[in-house]
């Protein structure tokens, strides 16, 4: 474990257990305003979680050359958690904006007096 310092190694895990929290409250806030969107913003994030983790893994053995693979995986799940995160946020918005056209009253018809 020579590839990082201690606070970095602080850091590092820090964020994981950050961002696993973060998929936990979201999901229960999804929940508690029974929007099932937000929890697929939940599950849009697990990508990141298995990027951070290959990172944290690749680091934790020295980044062992055997391990390179792992890098590949961690840029893969960047990737593929850019596009879900992505999605998840264009559902949550759309499921907004519908929501706020559905909620509105409607308008008046103005008649003309004559």
């Amino acid at each position: 474990m020579h590839a990082l310092s201690i606070p970095t190694w602080i850091i590092h895990i820090s964020s994981v257990i950050e961002w696993i929290a973060a998929i936990w409250l979201i999901w229960k806030y999804g929940e508690i305003i029974s929007n099932r969107t937000w929890g697929a913003l939940s599950f849009g994030m697990l990508p990141a979680l298995v990027s951070a983790m290959c990172a944290c893994t690749w680091h934790f053995f020295d980044n062992s050359p055997s391990l390179e693979w792992l890098v590949t995986l961690q840029a893969s799940m960047t990737v593929i958690g850019n596009f879900t995160l992505f999605a998840a946020a264009w559902w949550i918005y759309r499921s907004t904006t519908n929501n706020n056209n559905q909620s509105k009253p409607a308008s008046p018809n103005l008649v003309k007096s004559d």
